[in-house]
């Protein structure tokens, strides 16, 4: 395991889960059905609904935000599980150490599994599974706006962790409907393909997710419940509050051609689209495999919002896709100057900005409409 703060939240979350399941496994082993270990499994709460969504929020944010820190704001998303600890405090004191008898679980029932707690801990969980999803759409849509190499940071991973953890509440919703109309399915011999399913689900993310080596270099911050601008950040400065902030760049949907812009705009547009296509082309700034926005905003001595706005609405294209544009033509002019007789196409692909051949092969047919070699044949023939 890598030494990442996004390794230590999902090993949080893949302890929960285990946490989830022992009651069970335990009953099994006849835990329920013996002291001390009956008073163990009613009294200690197992099961921490309350934390698995949080987790997967920080765990999500620290694998795609270098700048996320878990500070004060965080604890926030604590407080309900925080709730829950001393709610089973109350329980343990009221029953061993006052009353010495059941009384909170004169019913011989595990207070973990009530109905109150498992449902409206299902429904933490598909909110903060609303709040990843959300993240990860802004994020997406800010890194294909901000660098040039946002394929190799799509993190795909995240949309099967995220859809892995959709199935184990759905998993969840099943049973729990299905046990109005057969109730065998609620009790323990029942859940065992509730668990199972779970079990393989848990198994799946431990193994794919420790597997998953990509690492992100840009920071930022996002507005989950609105549609604020995108704040870049500095990473040195992070450590300083006063003003970590350093530069803005807007996330802005794609212009349509028939979209009417303000003279402004159009002036602004006539201004820098000329200045943006000869630094790419002049300077063969795509080249640079891990050329971003903000590169391009500090060689041309302004900011970032103005050179996002006019590369959507002046050439309608997000950055991603306007500099690998020019990784192309640059490719297809050495291809048509013979050079994959002396080297390779990815070869080729490298030289001219490309960091991967799955990027450099989707790009090409995005552009194009062909693959690299269905282009370079029918050049050929």
């Amino acid at each position: 395991m890598n030494d990442r703060p996004s390794d230590k939240w999902l090993s949080a979350f893949l302890f929960l889960c285990i946490l989830y399941i022992s009651p069970w496994m335990l009953g099994f082993a006849g835990w329920y059905d013996n002291q001390p270990y009956r008073d163990i499994l009613f009294y200690l709460p197992l099961p921490q609904l309350y934390f698995i969504g949080p987790v997967i929020f920080f765990y999500i944010q620290s694998l795609l935000n270098p700048s996320f820190r878990f500070g004060k704001k965080q604890w926030l998303h604590l407080l309900p599980g925080i709730g829950y600890l001393l709610y089973s405090m109350v329980i343990f004191i009221t029953d061993k150490l006052i009353l010495h008898k059941y009384y909170f679980l004169a019913d011989g029932s595990d207070r973990d599994f009530d109905t109150w707690y498992q449902v409206s801990g299902f429904f933490s969980m598909i909110i903060y599974l609303f709040f990843s999803l959300r993240y990860y759409q802004l994020y997406k849509k800010l890194m294909l706006q901000v660098i040039s190499y946002a394929d190799a940071v799509l993190f795909r991973w995240v949309q099967h962790f995220l859809m892995a953890f959709l199935s184990m509440q759905l998993v969840e919703l099943t049973f729990f409907i299905g046990s109005f109309f057969y109730p065998n399915l609620g009790d323990y011999v029942g859940s065992w393909w509730k668990y199972f399913s779970f079990s393989i689900i848990f198994y799946y993310i431990a193994i794919t997710g420790y597997a998953n080596s990509v690492q992100t270099k840009v920071s930022f911050r996002l507005q989950l419940l609105g549609y604020g601008n995108a704040m870049l950040l500095n990473l040195p400065l992070l450590q300083t509050e006063t003003n970590p902030v350093i530069e803005e760049a807007e996330v802005i949907e794609i212009q349509t051609t028939s979209d009417v812009l303000a003279n402004e705009g159009v002036q602004m547009l006539d201004e820098w689209k000329p200045r943006i296509r000869s630094y790419i082309v002049d300077q063969q700034a795509y080249q640079d495999p891990e050329l971003s926005l903000t590169q391009v905003a500090k060689a041309l001595k302004t900011n970032p919002t103005i050179i996002s706005k006019v590369i959507n609405q002046g050439f309608q294209l997000n950055f991603n896709d306007f500099i690998n544009q020019y990784r192309i033509e640059a490719v297809k002019d050495k291809l048509k100057a013979g050079e994959q007789k002396t080297q390779t196409l990815l070869g080729i692909a490298y030289d001219c900005g490309f960091n991967s051949k799955a990027t450099f092969n989707r790009a090409f047919k995005k552009v194009t409409g062909l693959s690299p070699k269905q282009w370079l044949e029918g050049q050929l023939s």
